[in-house]
């Protein structure tokens, strides 16, 4: 006489259990990211607090006094108020950085994190879902508390600027995706090195976060139209400002959306070319 197994209907009972759902795969590798950063947090958040603060101290308050008084501002703005929406977007580049470049490229090489996931029933989706999820979450963090000294400031002059936080997130994976992708192909780490010096450095001055794009030599200005920190910042920047219109609103969140999706096809082919034998 056949009998059928029971299967489980608690983890922690004994007997077979379902395969985990796509959500609890998610959520397993979210809290191993979670568990780490526990142990760096207040760390992080120290120094996320200050960098802003001396940026704005420097950047809107010192040099923004120059350009207000020489100059009367930027576009009608005072130019704390022009320069802060776009920091907002700069900053969740930055931070992109931090969390797809060395950290990765550690998962992948130095202590092996990312095989330890995959010898479960974990797939490179599953990992990295769990992990831009887990980027997502720092860079709701380190927005939130950019904003926050910014508004003491008075950086924002529309209470409209809360909905920078979506695009500055939207803005910080459209590097991330990408990022994970050259990371994934990187046996060390000189190419982050040229990715810093040659790519997020020029970015950050010349997308328009200090002075409009339209400043720049006409040769210049299409590649500032086509990289993701531009679409952030202009967008920021109207949010804060209330001059916001739907149709580019719409075409800056258009290609934001696709650098992070096409950055997400990359990241995967990337990773289990690396990672699965």
């Amino acid at each position: 006489m056949s009998t059928t197994a029971r299967t489980a209907t608690s983890r922690v009972e004994h007997g077979p259990r379902a395969p985990l759902s796509q959500t609890e795969r998610l959520l397993a590798v979210f809290t191993y990211f979670l568990t780490v950063y526990k142990r760096t947090w207040r760390g992080s958040i120290i120094g996320r607090f200050l960098s802003p603060l001396f940026f704005l101290l420097a950047m809107g308050i010192g040099l923004g006094s120059l350009v207000n008084e020489r100059v009367g501002g930027v576009d009608g703005l005072p130019y704390l108020q022009f320069v802060v929406p776009a920091i907002v977007a700069t900053q969740t580049m930055w931070v992109a950085m931090g969390e797809s470049t060395y950290q990765v490229l550690g998962y992948i090489k130095w202590n092996m994190g990312y095989h330890a996931m995959l010898a479960t029933p974990m797939s490179v989706r599953d990992v990295l879902r769990g992990h831009f999820l887990a980027v997502a979450a720092h860079l709701t963090t380190a927005t939130t508390i950019f904003m926050g000294v910014a508004a003491l400031f008075g950086g924002f002059r529309s209470v409209a600027a809360v909905f920078c936080l979506p695009i500055a997130i939207l803005t910080g994976m459209a590097f991330v995706t990408p990022i994970f992708a050259f990371t994934a192909r990187q046996e060390g780490d000189n190419g982050f090195n040229i990715l810093f010096r040659w790519v997020v450095t020029p970015l950050m001055l010349f997308s328009g976060t200090f002075f409009p794009v339209d400043q720049l030599p006409g040769w210049m200005q299409p590649i500032a139209w086509v990289t993701p920190l531009w679409h952030g910042v202009e967008a920021c920047r109207d949010v804060a400002t209330g001059t916001v219109s739907a149709l580019p609103l719409a075409g800056h969140l258009l290609v934001l959306a696709t650098y992070v999706a096409v950055g997400w096809w990359l990241a995967e082919r990337s990773f289990a070319r690396r990672l699965v034998p």
